[in-house]
């Protein structure tokens, strides 16, 4: 079994439950069974002589009576270890309805090095784990993610108290000379997720309100890293779901990396995962520095990269509609009541909280 959340409830619930019944099954059955039998019938211990004035009824160790008593013990005993095995199905049974299928995923745990198709690399330390493009893929159907027509990959703390997706944009070669109005992106957001909200309404999925940056847009120079987060609200419940959104640039599009997370828990999140971003690189020719003349360059800058801009010119759409639909595609786990990672990790593992360590 993976060993995703080791201090969680992935593996520990299931592996206590059923261990409980199994040794309930395996010992309770028999040595337990024989345990209680002993006492009541003063049954003698091996090495043990009995001393003058010891009670019990019993006789010579030749007596009918004696014969009769261990008979009488034996026989009991196989009855307790037949029950044994009629308890085996029943942990096998409690085992199925305690299967963890996150836990089941293939887990690559580190330390290790995650491969993102033939784009990058990124390295796992210990205490984190990665996620193929397979895997990501039933992933995202455990948490009731829609399905995309591109690859992810998954990578996130053994305890899922965050996620981060990944994918690759190839859109070409984008210039990072631009500088970025914060106000003006997020009027942008605000008439693009109007467009959004029609598609999530005629999916019967519940409406967002935009509240704000939750953090204003930020270009690392060095790692060639924009980073933002933006609120957002269910107009129908209240409830507030963010995510951390990272574009690293290479020399043929940008890695899209979407980190999802409570909103009371982001900004430890945020940092966590910024702790990571450092063992992520392009592969040999692929950065952003291996740029040739030549080479296929964006038609679009870095506010674009937020407002939905790529998928614009990628599919031709119009400008509005296209930040619509940038917006479904970057928002994770809004299909699990926009209450958080935490509520949909702990739906599929049975629990209400966190089993002890």
């Amino acid at each position: 079994m993976p060993r995703v959340a080791t201090h969680g409830v992935p593996q520990s619930y299931s592996r206590a439950r059923v261990g409980r019944v199994a040794m309930a099954g395996r010992l309770g059955g028999g040595a337990a069974c024989a345990a209680m039998i002993g006492p009541r019938s003063g049954w003698i211990r091996p090495g043990r002589e009995r001393r003058q004035g010891d009670t019990g009824g019993h006789r010579g160790a030749g007596s009918p009576t004696s014969r009769d008593s261990i008979l009488m013990k034996r026989l009991m005993l196989a009855a307790c270890m037949a029950v044994a095995a009629c308890l085996l199905p029943m942990a096998n049974a409690l085992a199925q309805e305690d299967r963890n299928p996150v836990a089941e995923l293939p887990w690559q745990h580190g330390p290790t090095t995650g491969k993102i198709g033939t784009h990058a690399t990124i390295r796992v330390p210990e205490g984190y784990s990665f996620l193929d493009a397979a895997a990501t893929r039933r992933f995202n159907e455990l948490l009731e993610n829609p399905p995309t027509s591109y690859d992810e990959y998954v990578i996130a703390p053994e305890n899922l108290d965050w996620i981060a997706f990944f994918n690759f944009n190839e859109i070409g070669y984008v210039k990072d000379d631009e500088s970025i109005d914060a106000d003006d992106v997020l009027d942008s957001v605000r008439e693009g997720l109007k467009h959004g909200n029609r598609e999530r309404s005629s999916r019967g999925w519940d409406t967002l309100r935009l509240v704000g940056w939750s953090a204003e847009p930020r270009y690392d120079q060095e790692l060639r890293a924009l980073a933002w987060a933006i609120l957002l609200e269910s107009e129908n419940s209240g409830a507030q779901v963010v995510n951390y959104n990272t574009r690293l640039l290479g020399r043929r599009g940008v890695m899209e990396v979407t980190v999802a997370a409570d909103p009371e828990s982001l900004q430890g999140a945020i940092a966590d995962f910024k702790g990571l971003v450092p063992g992520y690189s392009y592969v040999a020719g692929e950065g952003y520095g291996d740029f040739r003349p030549g080479d296929h360059v964006a038609e679009i800058g870095l506010a674009a990269l937020i407002t939905g801009g790529a998928v614009a010119v990628a599919s031709k759409k119009g400008w509005l509609a296209a930040i619509g639909v940038a917006i479904a595609k970057f928002w994770k786990l809004l299909l699990v009541g926009l209450a958080g990672i935490a509520v949909a990790i702990r739906k599929l593992f049975g629990g209400k909280g966190k089993a002890a360590e």
